[in-house]
């Protein structure tokens, strides 16, 4: 799953810089670049954009005026270098704010916290869809079926993928991506750029790795608080 991601700021510097934040983050797809507000308004209507980095000072409209101007807006990250606009945003409930100049490691927490929202969101979508238990593949000349509730992981090799169940593997011609769109969202999360995890199957989380059956899966970076948020929300019982 990657976030559609849209750019409205003013400032050339400040555009790049999150060009190649997004360019380096997995779960990110640059879907295009705006000025100020009044050019967005096209793109927002003709491409599909999940989420805004959104500057708040801008000639013409300022960021805070395009939210309120627009309640159907995609989720919203809005950036700026003044602290003070910090509780304008929440009130309009933007998924974070982030004061310039920001480093990478605070730009990915943010976008963590977008991906979890919409990751959550397609959840909901799923549960309310009378769904199946299971799905089929082809693999080496058969079709076979795979149960989710039996699927620990899966891990990206080349143009393939390998399905690791409790008692088989099965390496299908498909691409990572194409076998998470297939995948209940509720019960299944990118934990790196190559493996997919059943979140009812991990049984440790031991630093960044999860271990998976036998297995011991790295979490990336870029994916872990998300991944530590859908796994442990509501669940994680402390003293």
């Amino acid at each position: 799953m990657k976030l559609k991601c849209l750019i409205i700021d003013d400032e050339p510097i400040a555009r790049k810089l999150l060009q190649e934040y997004i360019e380096e983050t997995d779960f990110m797809e640059l879907v295009g670049v705006a000025e100020h507000p009044l050019k967005a308004a096209g793109l927002i209507k003709s491409t599909t954009v999940d989420l805004i980095f959104l500057d708040i000072n801008m000639p013409k409209m300022t960021g805070l005026e395009f939210l309120r101007s627009a309640p159907d807006l995609p989720m919203v990250i809005l950036t700026t270098a003044y602290g003070q606009y910090a509780l304008d945003g929440f009130e309009l409930a933007v998924v974070d704010y982030l004061v310039k100049p920001f480093s990478l490691e605070r730009f990915l927490k943010a976008g963590m916290k977008a991906l979890a929202l919409k990751q959550l969101k397609a959840g909901k979508e799923t549960s309310q869809k009378p769904d199946a238990d299971h799905f089929f593949v082809k693999c080496e000349g058969k079709i076979e079926k795979v149960i989710y509730d039996e699927l620990l992981y899966v891990e990206a090799m080349a143009n393939y993928v390998v399905l690791h169940t409790a008692t088989n593997k099965l390496v299908v011609y498909l691409t990572i991506k194409g076998i998470l769109e297939q995948l209940p969202a509720s019960t299944f999360v990118q934990v790196h750029k190559s493996y997919l995890v059943n979140i009812e199957k991990i049984r440790t989380i031991e630093g960044n790795m999860l271990h998976v059956g036998s297995a011991a899966i790295t979490m990336g970076l870029s994916y872990a608080e998300g991944v530590m948020d859908r796994v442990l929300k509501n669940r994680f019982i402390k003293r």
